[in-house]
């Protein structure tokens, strides 16, 4: 196995299993529903956002810590602040889901359960647009389709490598890189860098050293460093006829699942 199709294999095993999607897919159907049991007429929209709608959500066995996020919109006529919003959902949770780790993560409600986390953001709109909590106090504005469509279109650009790159590279960053990097700003930083075709990339390793250049710009790292300098030790490896030995320096980047 090269190199590359071991990137390969990796990147397509950090995709979702059918039985987690289903398993998911249920989770949120039953939340939507209870929310609309709970809140009546108050909440006038569930929208899930994230990761999850973007398929680049890592599976549980790679991260222990995914979850998806769903945003919960309130009618708010009174104008009221971000923690009163956090507050009824905590409410919500522990009144629906009593066995379950509730908390709050500010600015959002944390349920965990068996399978999947989620984080339930509380929204308003005001003409048509989306605003979610800054901090407890302060709303912002947010388009969650925005980015999503960004991240389409630099994946469509760039032979459909970006997103498996953007699972590796949160996978390296849980694994090798003490989830020091945000996984949205991570993901941001790539599908704004790379939106455009890269002549000069085709390979994943190309991809790979690229967007870790990316994120080099904003995040000074020695371990971004150490990443590419093991990707170039492994294909200079491959070149020289010693196969086995690449494969062992790049699974020191990106260790099997």
């Amino acid at each position: 196995m090269s190199v590359n199709s071991y990137l390969q294999d990796l990147g397509s095993s950090l995709v979702l299993s059918s039985n987690e999607k289903s398993s998911i897919t249920t989770s949120i159907d039953t939340i939507k529903s209870r929310l609309t049991t709970y809140f009546g007429e108050d909440v006038i929209d569930k929208i899930i956002f994230g990761s999850y709608t973007r398929e680049t959500i890592l599976p549980r066995k790679a991260d222990e810590n995914s979850d998806i996020d769903l945003m919960v919109v309130f009618k708010n006529p009174y104008s009221y602040k971000p923690q009163s919003f956090l507050n009824k959902l905590k409410n919500f949770a522990e009144a629906k889901y009593s066995t379950s780790e509730i908390h709050q993560s500010s600015p959002t409600i944390v349920l965990e359960l068996n399978h999947i986390k989620f984080e339930l953001v509380p929204t308003y709109t005001s003409y048509d647009q989306y605003y979610i909590p800054k901090n407890s106090s302060e709303w912002m504005y947010t388009n969650p389709n925005d980015f999503n469509n960004k991240l389409v279109e630099c994946n469509k650009n760039n032979s459909y490598k970006i997103k498996p790159v953007v699972r590796l590279l949160k996978y390296w960053n849980i694994q090798k890189n003490s989830r020091d990097l945000c996984s949205y700003e991570l993901e941001s930083k790539i599908a704004n860098e790379m939106t455009y075709s890269y002549i000069s990339c085709t390979s994943y390793t190309d991809y790979l050293k690229s967007a870790l250049g990316k994120l080099r710009t904003f995040y000074n790292s020695s371990k971004i460093d150490n990443a590419i300098s093991k990707i170039d030790e492994a294909l200079q490896n491959e070149q020289e006829n010693y196969p086995y030995t690449a494969m062992s320096k790049i699974k020191e980047v990106f260790p099997e699942v």
